[in-house]
């Protein structure tokens, strides 16, 4: 059995595709179909089925332009109710593809409508796609669904219906089971996967908790335990994918490009800026928020999609014309394409600048800030860096006015300073009578 794996860095996100005699089949596509399509030139191959193993929250899959544009059969639970075109794929459903079976278990638990995907070849390999049913490690989180989707089921319930899969839907696979998941470690859609790509059933057996055997009480208390926030595209993204995505070329073009712009007079679209923070805290537009998007590493879909709301407008700041094409892709990936109002570069004018801080002082002096604490709530739980900082998680940062005192300097922190950049550049939006400063990767310092 050929599996091709894809990997998503900046969502966390695996995709895969199965060859077999000139055949391909697809597994949770990511919205640029591209790859798939040289993959499927390089074996000569035709691409027959895709398989969606439920809505996804967390990226907007291809699956539709796919299907447009080869002709192969979407495969789904019929729990889903999707608005495209599609074959039910449920308990007892099966597809094969030369000398590959595949396999529908229907398993509830992250989504009311997750399907996991089970491949057999004529050797008697067996691979799981688990979608985000069975992580490494973990198992995918249950509180995405409660106000998202065409079925709405509370988080209870879900953490109920995982607790019932895991101990009874993969009982009759053998232990040499490899497990092929769609997001490893980074991902929101889980909280303690592992950085590994891959598994097997037997590994899983023996060291993910969720196989340990306790109680449905005590599985249900600890899945619903820390689990991170959920950004507010996720829910956005659950509707596009039950209704099929656009073509993404199609629907990535054109919004407008500025080049060399020395001003920018609109006060009511938000400014995301994609520079390094450096070069970002030295120039930049007034008011922009600083998200970097300069490699995979950094999570710029992530908190484009948790800054952001759905629908609404916002311009980005380039680096250089070179990465447009790069940035539009990274945007349509959580289906914001339609709301970006253009891409800007930025002439050599004198803008803002951000004051940096003084570190010495703040060493010696740190009662004389106003210390804001932008991590997750699980990371303040498990280590306050500073006694006396304010937690006010990043997500809920732009509404945060009126939560934080007028009377010092403020001091923005984070983990590793990725985040502090975006934190105190819509600190600086929000407040101007007081100085804000990014502690930056100087929280290094203090760990």
């Amino acid at each position: 059995m050929n599996i091709i794996q894809f990997e998503d860095k900046p969502l966390a996100h695996y995709s895969y595709a199965i060859v077999s005699n000139g055949k391909m089949a697809i597994v949770d596509p990511t919205r640029n179909p591209e790859q798939y399509y040289l993959l499927a030139e390089k074996y000569n191959a035709k691409i027959i089925a895709i398989f969606e193993t439920h809505p996804h929250a967390d990226f907007v899959s291809s699956h539709l332009q796919l299907h447009n544009e080869t002709g192969a059969t979407i495969y789904t639970s019929k729990l889903v109710n999707a608005n495209y075109p599609h074959n039910s794929f449920d308990d007892g459903d099966n597809l094969k593809m030369d000398g590959i079976t595949f396999e529908a278990i229907n398993t509830p638990g992250h989504s009311p409508d997750s399907i996991t995907i089970i491949a057999k070849d004529e050797e008697n390999n067996v691979a799981m796609f688990s979608g985000d049913t069975l992580f490494i490690g973990d198992v995918g989180r249950p509180d995405l669904r409660e106000k998202a989707g065409n079925i709405k089921a509370k988080r209870e319930e879900l953490a109920k219906n995982m607790y019932h899969t895991i101990q009874n839907k993969f009982n009759n696979l053998p232990d040499d089971t490899v497990i092929y998941p769609t997001h490893g470690a980074g991902s929101l859609c889980g909280k303690n996967m592992s950085t590994d790509s891959s598994s097997t059933l037997k590994r899983e057996r023996e060291e993910n908790w969720a196989f340990k055997g306790t109680s449905e009480d005590e599985f249900v208390t600890h899945i619903l335990k820390d689990q991170p926030f959920i950004p507010s595209y996720f829910g956005y993204n659950v509707a596009i994918n039950k209704n099929g995505a656009k073509n993404l070329k199609y629907n990535i073009s054109k919004p407008l490009f500025r080049f060399k712009v020395d001003q920018l007079n609109n006060e009511n679209t938000v400014l995301i800026d994609i520079r390094n923070q450096k070069v970002f805290k030295q120039n930049h537009l007034e008011n922009a928020i600083n998200i970097m998007a300069n490699s995979e590493n950094d999570k710029f879909e992530t908190w484009l999609g948790s800054i952001i709301k759905p629908e609404e407008p916002f311009y980005v700041i380039l680096d250089s014309i070179k990465n447009k094409e790069v940035i539009l892709n990274r945007v349509a990936k959580i289906g914001y394409e339609k709301q970006l109002k253009g891409t800007l570069t930025l002439d050599n004018s004198n803008f803002s600048s951000t004051k940096i801080l003084d570190i010495n002082d703040f060493k010696n002096n740190p009662d004389n800030y106003t210390i804001i604490d932008i991590r997750n709530k699980s990371e303040i739980d498990n280590i306050k860096i500073f006694k006396n900082s304010i937690s006010i998680p990043l997500n809920e940062l732009r509404s945060s006015e009126g939560k934080v005192p007028l009377d010092k300097p403020i001091v923005v922190h984070c983990a590793g300073g990725y985040r502090s950049a975006i934190g105190s550049s819509i600190l600086s939006k929000l407040i101007k009578s007081i100085t804000i400063y990014d502690l930056s990767d100087y929280v290094n310092e203090f760990l």
